[in-house]
């Protein structure tokens, strides 16, 4: 192919994959399944349209897709998320993973024509519950909070256990004289290294993105992908975890205070979709379909091994000590969801050279695609019928999310703020931002401070703006003046009332006054600065010239001192007719005060 008929035949792949994943979704149908059909429909064994058959490269290109998928995992997760149940995840990723491996093979052994070295083998390719699979099934999910990130968490850190044991029973199966204590070696040794790599760059790389400062929003993504990377390859080649490293890196940064975190997020969030379409579909380009007539009842066997004995005896065991209702144990014994990571981990025999690896691969593909379907598509029915569905989402979605906001209406806007703008040392109430936008939040350095109107701007800030959709464009043009000025009214000298009190007056607000959130003029006086504005309802407390204050809104204007206006502002008070003006006029006591 050339390159452009390449890159159009990925592209119109990834819109098909887009596609049949909304319809799947809709049918409460996994994703992968879809994805892995697509695969073979396209490959040699499908229409053709794409000839690929080179397994060590499907192998590369899991292992980084694996690698994405649980960095975002563990970004997504944060401790704080996953501290309650990290000991029932973490028993569920070790002795549970084992267990898995150990029940399916021996069964296997016994019950097919496998030496047991090679049942054990699949045993272990088929013990890791997959974090695609389980992450993408959870993101909309309204399960309970705790079995959500119990299944998340382990699917999480069992796929570096998998992967030792995978690993260890190939050399027992080349290697002489290998045996168990040389798997438990390895398997200690690099669960170590791989756990202590990881937490080191997450804090290294959470230090390093503080340190920086203000930079341009788009290196922070390729920043946490810097980190991913130099996890995994570090803990590599220091013969540790490198999938166990990415994954805790991942749960350092997603725990810590960065900058940008909901950009990362997002980032990370599609980087991840494509790394599922992309390795869901290569590993289906793999798989041959007439070839699963000739093992089907092989493959059958070791899927019933699984569903109905391995996992439901290795979950038991693994949260015996838990504080679980029996209910949500139950619950975890149906949720081991294969995908991905068994089918990747199918490639490793016969790259190893391994005899019958052919037959261990359809073996597992089978394996995959009957949990998929099976347990997938049961899961929230099951969970609904024993009553652990909530009102809730299992994993929110965050409060401040862009798309969210403009399904609302509404704008989301992030001025930094440089050295020599026309906005530094000047106060939020000067920024002449329209009536239905404000300041939510001034980001100075590692804080956010909640700004008033006399909140002074520095160089450094970053200033999250809230608006209407309608006022982006004149928000947009005001970002300008904020860079090069004039900044606010011209400042207009005052001239205080001398030998008498100040007049005070109350008098209806016309449309011809103009705008009771931003006026230029009370009667004859000119409005020097605008103090308060109210936003619920065009309202405004200014300064006018003359020395006095005015107030507008619910159709007056008063106008005197500002102990006159603190006293009809109490009586306002008491007679508001709403929770809103009640707040109004509330402030403007404070202020006048």
């Amino acid at each position: 192919m050339e390159h452009s008929d390449s890159i159009l035949l990925a592209g119109v792949l990834l819109a098909l994959a887009i596609g049949v994943s909304l319809m799947a979704t809709r049918m409460r149908m996994p994703g992968l399944v879809v994805f892995l059909m697509l695969g073979i429909a396209v490959g040699p064994h499908g229409l053709g349209i794409v000839d690929f058959v080179d397994e060590e490269l499907a192998q590369t290109v899991g292992v980084i897709a694996l690698a994405l998928i649980l960095f975002e995992g563990g970004l997504a997760s944060g401790w704080t998320e996953i501290r309650p149940v990290a000991r029932t995840a973490a028993s569920l990723a070790t002795i549970g993973t084992l267990l898995t491996a150990l029940i399916t093979g021996f069964g296997a052994a016994w019950l097919l024509d496998f030496s047991t070295l090679q049942a054990l083998l699949i045993g272990a390719i088929v013990a890791s519950t997959d974090g695609a699979a389980v992450f993408a099934l959870l993101r909309g999910s309204m399960l309970r909070k705790r079995v959500a990130r119990t299944l998340e968490a382990e699917a999480g850190m069992n796929d570096p256990v998998a992967i030792l044991l995978v690993l260890g029973f190939i050399d027992w199966i080349q290697l002489p004289g290998y045996g168990a204590m040389d798997m438990l070696g390895m398997f200690a040794s690099e669960m170590s290294i791989g756990g202590l790599v990881g937490v080191a760059v997450g804090f290294g790389a959470t230090y390093a993105m503080r340190a920086i400062g203000n930079v341009s929003s788009g290196l922070y993504p390729v920043a946490t992908i810097a980190a991913a990377a130099t996890a995994f390859g570090l803990a590599h080649v220091l013969h540790g975890s490198g999938f166990l490293a990415v994954y805790l890196a991942g749960l350092v940064l997603g725990s810590g205070r960065i900058p940008n975190k909901r950009a990362i997020s997002d980032f990370h969030d599609g980087v991840a979709w494509v790394s599922q379409i992309t390795v869901f579909m290569i590993l289906g380009l793999l798989f041959a379909p007439s070839s699963v007539q000739e093992l089907w009842d092989e493959a059958l066997i070791v899927t019933l091994l699984l569903m109905f004995a391995a996992r439901p005896v290795a979950v038991f065991a693994a949260t015996i000590l838990s504080r679980f209702e029996f209910r949500e144990v139950v619950l975890l014994q149906w949720a081991g969801m294969r995908g991905a990571v068994p089918i990747v981990l199918a490639t490793f025999p016969p790259i190893a050279g391994i005899a019958d690896a052919g037959q261990i691969f359809n073996i597992v593909f089978f394996v995959v695609i009957a949990s998929a379907v099976f347990q997938g598509s049961t899961f929230e029915p099951l969970a609904r019928r024993l009553g652990l569905m909530t009102t809730r989402r299992a994993i929110e979605p965050p409060l401040i999310q862009v798309g969210n906001v403009r399904r609302l209406g509404a704008e989301f806007f992030e001025f930094p703020v440089r050295d020599g703008d026309a906005i530094v040392g000047h106060m939020v109430n000067e920024l002449q931002l329209p009536r239905e936008a404000l300041v939510s939040v001034i980001v100075r350095g590692q804080e956010a401070l909640l700004p008033r109107g006399s909140t002074e701007l520095a160089a450094g800030d970053r200033l999250h703006i809230l608006l209407r959709g309608h006022l982006s464009k004149h928000v947009e043009q005001l970002f300008e003046t904020w860079r090069d000025g004039p900044i606010g009214r011209e400042q207009i000298v005052s001239a205080p009332v001398a030998g008498h009190a100040p007049i005070f007056s109350v008098k209806p607000w016309t449309e011809a006054m103009g705008d009771a959130g931003d006026p230029s003029h009370v009667g004859r006086s000119v409005v020097r600065r605008r103090l308060r504005t109210r936003h619920d309802a065009p309202g405004s407390l200014v300064a006018l010239d003359d020395g006095r204050y005015a107030v507008a809104g619910d159709g007056v204007v008063a106008t005197g001192s500002p102990r006159q206006l603190r006293a009809y502002a109490v009586r306002r008070i008491e007679r508001a007719e709403s929770a809103s003006a009640k707040a109004w006029w509330q402030e403007i006591a404070g202020a006048m005060a």
